[in-house]
Protein backbone atom coordinates (compact mmCIF):
# COMPACT_ATOMS: atom_id res chain seq x y z
CA UNK A 1 0.00 0.00 0.00
CA UNK A 2 1.46 3.43 -1.09
CA UNK A 3 1.68 6.78 0.57
CA UNK A 4 2.66 8.07 4.07
CA UNK A 5 2.23 6.79 6.80
CA UNK A 6 0.66 8.63 9.96
CA UNK A 7 1.64 7.62 13.49
CA UNK A 8 -0.30 8.75 15.79
CA UNK A 9 1.17 9.98 19.36
CA UNK A 10 0.10 6.64 20.71
CA UNK A 11 1.64 4.15 18.29
CA UNK A 12 5.44 4.99 18.75
CA UNK A 13 6.38 1.40 18.70
CA UNK A 14 7.89 -0.76 15.91
CA UNK A 15 4.93 -2.39 15.79
CA UNK A 16 3.15 0.40 14.17
CA UNK A 17 5.57 0.46 10.74
CA UNK A 18 5.84 -3.00 10.50
CA UNK A 19 4.99 -4.28 6.79
CA UNK A 20 3.55 -7.51 6.36
CA UNK A 21 0.44 -9.03 5.26
CA UNK A 22 -1.41 -8.05 8.01
CA UNK A 23 -2.51 -4.89 7.05
CA UNK A 24 0.94 -2.72 7.63
CA UNK A 25 2.41 0.00 5.69
CA UNK A 26 3.83 0.01 2.72
CA UNK A 27 7.59 -0.79 3.62
CA UNK A 28 9.70 1.99 4.01
CA UNK A 29 6.81 4.36 3.66
CA UNK A 30 7.69 7.78 4.65
CA UNK A 31 6.57 8.88 8.29
CA UNK A 32 4.31 11.90 9.30
CA UNK A 33 3.53 12.92 12.93
CA UNK A 34 1.57 15.89 14.16
CA UNK A 35 1.67 17.25 17.56
CA UNK A 36 -1.19 19.50 17.98
CA UNK A 37 -1.21 22.22 20.15
CA UNK A 38 -5.41 21.63 19.99
CA UNK A 39 -5.31 18.73 22.11
CA UNK A 40 -3.66 20.22 24.97
CA UNK A 41 -6.37 23.20 24.92
CA UNK A 42 -9.04 20.98 24.79
CA UNK A 43 -7.91 19.31 27.79
CA UNK A 44 -6.47 20.84 31.32
CA UNK A 45 -4.21 17.75 31.47
CA UNK A 46 -1.09 17.06 34.14
CA UNK A 47 1.75 18.37 33.13
CA UNK A 48 3.74 15.35 33.79
CA UNK A 49 1.28 13.59 31.01
CA UNK A 50 1.86 16.16 28.25
CA UNK A 51 5.52 16.22 29.13
CA UNK A 52 5.70 11.90 28.88
CA UNK A 53 3.42 12.55 25.57
CA UNK A 54 5.51 15.07 23.77
CA UNK A 55 8.85 13.78 24.71
CA UNK A 56 7.76 9.92 23.46
CA UNK A 57 6.69 11.75 19.94
CA UNK A 58 10.06 13.69 19.38
CA UNK A 59 12.30 10.65 20.56
CA UNK A 60 10.47 8.53 18.20
CA UNK A 61 11.05 11.15 15.41
CA UNK A 62 14.45 11.86 16.31
CA UNK A 63 14.76 7.98 15.42
CA UNK A 64 13.49 7.89 12.15
CA UNK A 65 15.60 10.54 10.84
CA UNK A 66 14.94 11.96 7.83
CA UNK A 67 11.82 9.31 7.25
CA UNK A 68 9.76 11.43 9.13
CA UNK A 69 8.18 14.50 8.69
CA UNK A 70 7.50 16.25 12.30
CA UNK A 71 5.06 18.63 12.31
CA UNK A 72 4.09 21.18 15.08
CA UNK A 73 0.37 22.86 14.25
CA UNK A 74 -2.56 24.07 15.68
CA UNK A 75 -4.86 21.02 14.49
CA UNK A 76 -4.34 17.37 13.28
CA UNK A 77 -6.02 18.03 9.91
CA UNK A 78 -3.44 21.15 9.31
CA UNK A 79 -0.62 19.26 10.22
CA UNK A 80 -1.33 16.60 8.26
CA UNK A 81 -2.17 19.19 4.97
CA UNK A 82 1.14 21.18 5.49
CA UNK A 83 2.91 17.71 5.14
CA UNK A 84 1.52 15.26 2.47
CA UNK A 85 -1.20 18.45 0.90
CA UNK A 86 -3.80 15.65 -0.74
CA UNK A 87 -1.53 12.90 -1.12
CA UNK A 88 -2.51 9.40 -0.31
CA UNK A 89 -1.83 8.12 3.64
CA UNK A 90 -2.56 5.53 5.69
CA UNK A 91 -3.03 4.89 9.40
CA UNK A 92 -3.22 2.20 11.87
CA UNK A 93 -6.76 2.21 13.46
CA UNK A 94 -6.69 5.49 16.47
CA UNK A 95 -7.40 4.51 19.86
CA UNK A 96 -9.83 6.99 20.65
CA UNK A 97 -13.47 7.50 18.48
CA UNK A 98 -12.86 11.33 17.72
CA UNK A 99 -9.68 9.94 16.50
CA UNK A 100 -11.01 7.60 13.87
CA UNK A 101 -14.20 9.88 12.99
CA UNK A 102 -10.91 12.28 12.24
CA UNK A 103 -9.10 10.10 9.91
CA UNK A 104 -12.30 8.59 8.30
CA UNK A 105 -13.27 11.84 7.66
CA UNK A 106 -10.81 12.17 5.48
CA UNK A 107 -11.12 10.72 1.45
CA UNK A 108 -7.35 10.59 1.03
CA UNK A 109 -6.54 8.50 4.38
CA UNK A 110 -6.50 5.00 4.57
CA UNK A 111 -7.16 3.12 7.75
CA UNK A 112 -5.42 0.11 8.80
CA UNK A 113 -6.43 -2.70 11.29
CA UNK A 114 -5.61 -1.76 14.99
CA UNK A 115 -2.12 -2.90 16.18
CA UNK A 116 -1.13 -3.28 19.63
CA UNK A 117 -3.34 -5.52 21.11
CA UNK A 118 -3.99 -9.61 21.35
CA UNK A 119 -7.25 -9.85 19.89
CA UNK A 120 -8.73 -8.95 16.67
CA UNK A 121 -12.31 -6.63 17.23
CA UNK A 122 -13.58 -9.36 15.03
CA UNK A 123 -12.80 -12.04 17.20
CA UNK A 124 -14.05 -10.36 20.34
CA UNK A 125 -17.54 -9.88 18.73
CA UNK A 126 -17.87 -13.39 17.73
CA UNK A 127 -16.74 -14.06 21.58
CA UNK A 128 -19.41 -11.68 22.92
CA UNK A 129 -22.31 -13.06 20.56
CA UNK A 130 -21.96 -16.25 21.99
CA UNK A 131 -22.19 -15.06 25.86
CA UNK A 132 -24.95 -14.52 28.33
CA UNK A 133 -22.60 -12.00 30.00
CA UNK A 134 -19.49 -9.93 28.90
CA UNK A 135 -17.43 -10.82 31.99
CA UNK A 136 -13.62 -10.50 32.03
CA UNK A 137 -12.84 -13.95 34.07
CA UNK A 138 -14.39 -15.56 30.57
CA UNK A 139 -12.58 -13.83 27.82
CA UNK A 140 -9.71 -13.59 29.92
CA UNK A 141 -9.84 -17.71 30.32
CA UNK A 142 -10.43 -17.21 25.97
CA UNK A 143 -7.28 -15.17 25.06
CA UNK A 144 -5.29 -17.81 27.75
CA UNK A 145 -6.41 -20.49 25.36
CA UNK A 146 -6.34 -18.95 21.86
CA UNK A 147 -2.77 -17.73 22.76
CA UNK A 148 -1.26 -20.46 24.63
CA UNK A 149 -0.47 -18.14 27.23
CA UNK A 150 0.17 -20.05 30.97
CA UNK A 151 -1.21 -23.42 29.19
CA UNK A 152 -0.34 -26.67 29.99
CA UNK A 153 -1.94 -28.69 27.04
CA UNK A 154 -5.94 -27.76 26.89
CA UNK A 155 -5.35 -26.83 31.25
CA UNK A 156 -4.51 -23.34 32.76
CA UNK A 157 -1.08 -24.18 33.95
CA UNK A 158 -0.94 -24.90 37.44
CA UNK A 159 -4.18 -26.06 37.41
CA UNK A 160 -6.18 -23.01 38.12
CA UNK A 161 -7.48 -19.94 35.39
CA UNK A 162 -7.09 -17.29 38.38
CA UNK A 163 -5.10 -16.93 41.38
CA UNK A 164 -6.46 -13.50 42.55
CA UNK A 165 -7.06 -15.19 45.84
CA UNK A 166 -3.40 -15.62 46.90
CA UNK A 167 -2.56 -11.81 45.28
CA UNK A 168 -4.75 -10.42 48.19
CA UNK A 169 -2.41 -10.33 51.01
CA UNK A 170 -2.42 -7.29 53.46
CA UNK A 171 1.13 -5.16 53.91
CA UNK A 172 3.96 -6.21 56.07
CA UNK A 173 2.66 -5.23 59.73
CA UNK A 174 5.20 -2.40 60.77
CA UNK A 175 6.40 -1.99 57.55
CA UNK A 176 7.59 1.90 55.47
CA UNK A 177 8.29 -0.34 52.22
CA UNK A 178 7.72 -3.42 50.75
CA UNK A 179 11.25 -3.52 50.24
CA UNK A 180 10.91 -4.41 46.74
CA UNK A 181 13.95 -3.81 44.44
CA UNK A 182 13.35 -0.44 42.81
CA UNK A 183 11.94 -0.34 39.16
CA UNK A 184 13.97 1.39 36.38
CA UNK A 185 13.86 5.24 36.37
CA UNK A 186 14.92 6.72 32.62
CA UNK A 187 17.47 10.16 32.74
CA UNK A 188 15.83 12.65 31.06
CA UNK A 189 18.16 14.20 27.96
CA UNK A 190 18.14 17.59 25.62
CA UNK A 191 14.87 16.12 24.10
CA UNK A 192 12.88 17.05 27.60
CA UNK A 193 14.69 19.39 28.44
CA UNK A 194 13.11 20.86 25.09
CA UNK A 195 9.82 20.09 25.76
CA UNK A 196 9.68 21.59 29.31
CA UNK A 197 11.09 24.92 27.76
CA UNK A 198 8.00 24.31 25.16
CA UNK A 199 5.43 23.70 28.00
CA UNK A 200 6.71 26.50 30.23
CA UNK A 201 6.00 28.72 26.99
CA UNK A 202 2.71 27.76 26.72
CA UNK A 203 1.81 28.09 29.90
CA UNK A 204 2.98 31.71 30.14
CA UNK A 205 1.37 32.49 26.40
CA UNK A 206 -1.95 31.70 28.41
CA UNK A 207 -2.50 29.48 25.31
CA UNK A 208 -2.30 25.98 27.58
CA UNK A 209 -3.23 25.33 31.07
CA UNK A 210 -2.23 21.80 33.11
CA UNK A 211 -2.61 20.60 36.67
CA UNK A 212 -0.10 18.45 38.43
CA UNK A 213 3.92 18.67 39.05
CA UNK A 214 6.20 17.76 36.19
CA UNK A 215 8.99 16.45 38.23
CA UNK A 216 11.73 14.62 36.68
CA UNK A 217 10.17 11.97 34.24
CA UNK A 218 9.47 8.40 35.72
CA UNK A 219 8.13 6.60 32.73
CA UNK A 220 9.81 5.15 28.96
CA UNK A 221 9.48 7.77 26.20
CA UNK A 222 11.70 5.55 23.79
CA UNK A 223 11.60 2.00 22.93
CA UNK A 224 15.09 1.38 24.07
CA UNK A 225 13.46 2.67 27.95
CA UNK A 226 10.60 1.00 27.58
CA UNK A 227 12.25 -2.21 27.03
CA UNK A 228 15.19 -1.93 29.84
CA UNK A 229 12.14 -1.23 32.11
CA UNK A 230 10.74 -4.25 31.03
CA UNK A 231 13.99 -6.51 31.35
CA UNK A 232 14.14 -4.64 34.95
CA UNK A 233 10.27 -5.72 36.00
CA UNK A 234 10.73 -8.99 34.58
CA UNK A 235 14.09 -10.02 36.31
CA UNK A 236 14.03 -8.14 39.79
CA UNK A 237 10.06 -7.04 40.51
CA UNK A 238 7.82 -9.86 39.09
CA UNK A 239 8.71 -12.19 41.54
CA UNK A 240 7.36 -10.43 44.16
CA UNK A 241 4.40 -8.32 42.45
CA UNK A 242 1.77 -10.87 43.03
CA UNK A 243 0.89 -11.51 46.87
CA UNK A 244 0.93 -7.95 47.58
CA UNK A 245 -0.28 -6.62 44.64
CA UNK A 246 -3.64 -5.07 46.03
CA UNK A 247 -1.94 -3.90 49.29
CA UNK A 248 -1.33 0.05 49.86
CA UNK A 249 1.56 1.62 51.33
CA UNK A 250 1.72 5.88 52.29
CA UNK A 251 5.68 5.65 52.09
CA UNK A 252 5.89 2.73 48.82
CA UNK A 253 3.89 4.07 46.17
CA UNK A 254 5.15 1.89 43.48
CA UNK A 255 5.74 -1.61 45.52
CA UNK A 256 6.23 -4.31 42.76
CA UNK A 257 4.39 -3.54 40.45
CA UNK A 258 5.24 -2.84 37.00
CA UNK A 259 4.56 0.74 35.75
CA UNK A 260 4.42 -0.42 32.01
CA UNK A 261 1.23 0.72 31.77
CA UNK A 262 2.19 3.77 30.41
CA UNK A 263 4.30 1.88 27.77
CA UNK A 264 1.61 -0.17 26.99
CA UNK A 265 -0.28 2.60 25.84
CA UNK A 266 2.08 4.58 24.21
CA UNK A 267 2.75 2.03 21.79
CA UNK A 268 6.62 1.21 22.92
CA UNK A 269 5.30 -2.12 24.15
CA UNK A 270 3.92 -4.62 22.58
CA UNK A 271 1.61 -6.73 25.11
CA UNK A 272 2.95 -9.54 23.68
CA UNK A 273 6.51 -9.36 24.63
CA UNK A 274 5.68 -8.84 28.52
CA UNK A 275 3.23 -11.77 28.83
CA UNK A 276 5.65 -13.66 27.35
CA UNK A 277 8.25 -12.68 28.50
CA UNK A 278 6.82 -13.48 32.66
CA UNK A 279 5.91 -16.90 31.23
CA UNK A 280 9.62 -17.39 30.32
CA UNK A 281 10.33 -16.13 33.49
CA UNK A 282 8.11 -18.87 35.65
CA UNK A 283 8.95 -21.62 33.57
CA UNK A 284 12.59 -20.38 34.04
CA UNK A 285 12.01 -21.30 37.68
CA UNK A 286 12.41 -17.33 38.39
CA UNK A 287 8.87 -16.33 39.68
CA UNK A 288 6.33 -17.90 41.26
CA UNK A 289 3.07 -18.43 39.36
CA UNK A 290 1.01 -16.53 41.25
CA UNK A 291 2.72 -13.10 40.55
CA UNK A 292 2.66 -13.89 36.74
CA UNK A 293 -0.50 -15.10 36.21
CA UNK A 294 -1.95 -11.77 38.24
CA UNK A 295 0.57 -9.64 35.48
CA UNK A 296 -0.74 -12.01 32.76
CA UNK A 297 -4.64 -11.50 34.15
CA UNK A 298 -3.64 -7.67 33.70
CA UNK A 299 -2.78 -7.45 30.32
CA UNK A 300 -4.03 -10.41 28.60
CA UNK A 301 -7.11 -10.33 30.83
CA UNK A 302 -8.26 -7.03 31.79
CA UNK A 303 -6.65 -4.40 29.15
CA UNK A 304 -7.31 -6.53 26.32
CA UNK A 305 -11.17 -6.78 27.68
CA UNK A 306 -11.20 -2.87 28.70
CA UNK A 307 -10.08 -2.01 24.60
CA UNK A 308 -12.38 -4.33 23.50
CA UNK A 309 -15.25 -3.10 25.21
CA UNK A 310 -14.44 0.76 24.33
CA UNK A 311 -15.48 -0.27 20.93
CA UNK A 312 -18.51 -3.02 21.42
CA UNK A 313 -20.66 -0.98 23.58
CA UNK A 314 -20.85 2.42 21.01
CA UNK A 315 -20.45 5.84 21.88
CA UNK A 316 -23.69 6.25 23.53
CA UNK A 317 -22.07 4.27 26.49
CA UNK A 318 -20.63 7.69 27.39
CA UNK A 319 -23.34 8.79 28.78
CA UNK A 320 -24.14 6.09 31.13
CA UNK A 321 -25.44 6.86 34.41
CA UNK A 322 -27.60 4.20 35.93
CA UNK A 323 -27.23 5.55 39.20
CA UNK A 324 -28.50 9.36 38.03
CA UNK A 325 -25.64 10.77 39.67
CA UNK A 326 -24.65 14.80 38.64
CA UNK A 327 -22.85 16.46 41.57
CA UNK A 328 -20.02 18.42 39.78
CA UNK A 329 -16.25 17.96 40.63
CA UNK A 330 -14.92 19.67 44.09
CA UNK A 331 -12.37 22.45 43.01
CA UNK A 332 -9.89 20.86 45.40
CA UNK A 333 -10.74 17.88 43.90
CA UNK A 334 -9.32 19.23 39.95
CA UNK A 335 -7.02 20.87 41.85
CA UNK A 336 -5.23 17.43 43.16
CA UNK A 337 -5.23 19.56 45.60
CA UNK A 338 -3.83 16.95 48.59
CA UNK A 339 -3.03 19.29 51.42
CA UNK A 340 -6.48 20.71 51.43
CA UNK A 341 -7.67 16.85 52.55
CA UNK A 342 -7.40 15.69 55.98
CA UNK A 343 -8.70 11.89 55.26
CA UNK A 344 -4.91 10.00 54.99
CA UNK A 345 -5.68 8.04 52.48
CA UNK A 346 -7.24 10.27 49.89
CA UNK A 347 -4.24 13.04 50.46
CA UNK A 348 -2.31 10.60 50.16
CA UNK A 349 -3.06 9.42 47.07
CA UNK A 350 -4.10 12.51 45.79
CA UNK A 351 -0.58 13.73 46.71
CA UNK A 352 0.74 10.88 44.30
CA UNK A 353 -1.36 11.70 41.39
CA UNK A 354 -0.09 15.12 41.85
CA UNK A 355 3.38 14.60 41.80
CA UNK A 356 3.88 11.79 39.52
CA UNK A 357 0.83 11.67 37.15
CA UNK A 358 0.41 7.95 38.21
CA UNK A 359 -1.24 5.88 40.92
CA UNK A 360 -1.77 1.57 40.85
CA UNK A 361 -4.92 -0.03 40.22
CA UNK A 362 -6.28 -0.38 44.02
CA UNK A 363 -5.87 3.47 44.77
CA UNK A 364 -7.66 4.34 41.25
CA UNK A 365 -10.38 2.31 42.05
CA UNK A 366 -10.76 1.84 46.11
CA UNK A 367 -9.33 5.09 47.21
CA UNK A 368 -10.58 8.02 44.57
CA UNK A 369 -13.55 5.94 42.59
CA UNK A 370 -14.71 4.83 45.61
CA UNK A 371 -14.80 8.68 47.13
CA UNK A 372 -16.01 9.83 43.97
CA UNK A 373 -19.15 6.85 43.29
CA UNK A 374 -19.81 7.64 47.47
CA UNK A 375 -20.34 11.17 46.54
CA UNK A 376 -22.34 11.25 43.37
CA UNK A 377 -20.60 12.70 41.36
CA UNK A 378 -21.16 13.25 37.92
CA UNK A 379 -19.43 9.87 35.91
CA UNK A 380 -18.71 11.98 33.06
CA UNK A 381 -17.02 14.22 34.87
CA UNK A 382 -14.97 11.69 36.82
CA UNK A 383 -14.01 9.88 33.71
CA UNK A 384 -12.59 12.97 32.58
CA UNK A 385 -10.40 13.89 35.51
CA UNK A 386 -9.18 10.59 35.45
CA UNK A 387 -8.61 11.26 31.61
CA UNK A 388 -6.69 14.20 32.08
CA UNK A 389 -4.65 13.67 35.56
CA UNK A 390 -2.88 10.21 34.67
CA UNK A 391 -0.06 9.32 32.38
CA UNK A 392 -1.38 6.39 30.99
CA UNK A 393 -5.11 7.76 30.97
CA UNK A 394 -6.43 7.43 27.27
CA UNK A 395 -10.09 7.81 26.00
CA UNK A 396 -10.12 4.13 25.40
CA UNK A 397 -9.00 3.11 28.99
CA UNK A 398 -10.64 5.58 31.48
CA UNK A 399 -14.27 4.98 29.74
CA UNK A 400 -14.98 1.47 30.80
CA UNK A 401 -12.27 1.87 33.64
CA UNK A 402 -14.49 4.81 35.26
CA UNK A 403 -17.85 4.29 33.38
CA UNK A 404 -18.76 0.37 34.15
CA UNK A 405 -16.14 -0.87 36.94
CA UNK A 406 -15.38 2.62 39.39
CA UNK A 407 -18.66 4.52 39.27
CA UNK A 408 -21.24 1.41 37.92
CA UNK A 409 -22.82 4.45 35.68
CA UNK A 410 -23.67 1.40 33.32
CA UNK A 411 -25.92 -0.29 35.92
CA UNK A 412 -23.67 -3.78 35.28
CA UNK A 413 -22.88 -4.26 32.12
CA UNK A 414 -19.21 -4.74 32.65
CA UNK A 415 -18.84 -5.89 36.56
CA UNK A 416 -21.40 -7.42 38.47
CA UNK A 417 -21.75 -4.82 42.01
CA UNK A 418 -20.45 -0.96 42.90
CA UNK A 419 -16.95 -1.26 43.79
CA UNK A 420 -17.71 0.51 47.03
CA UNK A 421 -16.26 -0.17 50.71
CA UNK A 422 -16.23 1.53 53.99
CA UNK A 423 -12.84 2.54 55.54
CA UNK A 424 -12.27 -0.82 56.79
CA UNK A 425 -11.18 -2.00 53.29
CA UNK A 426 -8.69 0.79 53.44
CA UNK A 427 -7.48 -0.10 56.83
CA UNK A 428 -7.45 -3.76 56.61
CA UNK A 429 -4.99 -3.47 53.08
CA UNK A 430 -2.86 -0.03 53.90
CA UNK A 431 -1.10 1.54 56.78
CA UNK A 432 -2.97 4.35 55.89
CA UNK A 433 -5.88 4.79 58.47
CA UNK A 434 -3.10 4.64 61.79
CA UNK A 435 -2.07 8.35 61.92
CA UNK A 436 -5.20 9.54 60.23
CA UNK A 437 -7.63 12.38 62.18
CA UNK A 438 -11.01 9.28 61.10
CA UNK A 439 -11.50 6.12 62.37
CA UNK A 440 -12.43 3.94 59.96
CA UNK A 441 -14.75 1.99 62.54
CA UNK A 442 -16.70 5.11 62.74
CA UNK A 443 -19.36 5.97 61.11
CA UNK A 444 -21.21 9.59 62.89
CA UNK A 445 -19.10 11.93 64.90
CA UNK A 446 -16.32 14.46 64.55
CA UNK A 447 -13.69 11.40 63.96
CA UNK A 448 -16.21 9.30 61.51
CA UNK A 449 -14.42 8.30 58.73
CA UNK A 450 -15.47 9.68 55.17
CA UNK A 451 -15.42 6.20 53.92
CA UNK A 452 -17.34 4.19 56.03
CA UNK A 453 -20.25 7.26 56.23
CA UNK A 454 -19.82 7.59 52.69
CA UNK A 455 -20.62 4.08 51.90
CA UNK A 456 -24.00 3.77 54.21
CA UNK A 457 -24.88 7.17 53.12
CA UNK A 458 -24.44 5.46 49.23
CA UNK A 459 -26.21 2.29 50.33
CA UNK A 460 -29.01 4.17 51.82
CA UNK A 461 -29.46 6.89 48.35
CA UNK A 462 -29.49 3.67 46.08
CA UNK A 463 -31.74 1.63 48.29
CA UNK A 464 -34.03 0.46 45.88
CA UNK A 465 -31.68 -0.57 42.96
CA UNK A 466 -29.65 -2.56 44.84
CA UNK A 467 -31.54 -4.73 47.41
CA UNK A 468 -32.23 -6.55 43.99
CA UNK A 469 -28.36 -6.89 43.61
CA UNK A 470 -27.56 -10.34 44.95
CA UNK A 471 -23.76 -9.48 45.42
CA UNK A 472 -24.81 -6.50 47.53
CA UNK A 473 -28.32 -6.78 48.70
CA UNK A 474 -26.83 -8.52 52.06
CA UNK A 475 -25.22 -5.28 53.09
CA UNK A 476 -28.40 -2.89 51.91
CA UNK A 477 -30.67 -4.83 53.81
CA UNK A 478 -27.69 -3.96 57.33
CA UNK A 479 -29.66 -0.69 57.28
CA UNK A 480 -32.13 -1.34 58.80
CA UNK A 481 -29.69 -2.34 61.76
CA UNK A 482 -28.07 1.06 62.08
CA UNK A 483 -29.40 2.61 64.84
CA UNK A 484 -27.71 5.85 63.56
CA UNK A 485 -28.66 6.19 59.95
CA UNK A 486 -30.50 8.88 60.52
CA UNK A 487 -27.73 11.02 62.51
CA UNK A 488 -25.20 9.75 59.71
CA UNK A 489 -27.52 10.81 56.83
CA UNK A 490 -27.83 14.34 58.48
CA UNK A 491 -24.11 14.58 59.16
CA UNK A 492 -23.47 13.37 55.21
CA UNK A 493 -25.92 16.41 54.37
CA UNK A 494 -23.79 18.89 56.22
CA UNK A 495 -20.89 17.60 55.63
CA UNK A 496 -20.99 19.19 51.61
CA UNK A 497 -18.44 19.50 48.71
CA UNK A 498 -15.57 20.47 50.95
CA UNK A 499 -12.55 18.10 51.22
CA UNK A 500 -12.96 15.55 54.34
Amino acid sequence: MSGTHWLFGDQLGPEFLRADGAGGPARDAPVVMIESRAVFRRRRFHRAKAHLILSAMRHRAEELGDRVTYVKADTYREGLREAVGSGPVTVHHPTSRAALALVRSLDHVTVLPPRGFLVRQEDFRGWAGGQRGLRMESFYRNVRRDHDLLMDGAEPAGGTWNLDHENRERPPRGARTLGAPPPYRPREDAVDEEVRRDLDRWEREGDVAFVGRDGPRRFPASRREARTALRRFLSHRLAGFGAHEDAMLAGDDVMSHSLLSSSLNLGLLDPAECVEGAEAAWRAGEAPLNSVEGFVRQIAGWREYVWQLYWYFGEEYRTSNALGHTAPLPDWWDELDADAVSARCLSTVLRQVRDTGWTHHIPRLMVLGNFALQRGWDPAAVTDWFHRSFVDGYDWVMLPNVVGMSQYADGGRMTTKPYTSGGAYIDRMSDLCGPCAYRPDRRVGADACPFTAGYWNFLHRHRGALSRNARISRAVHGLDRLKDLSELLEQERDRGEGPP
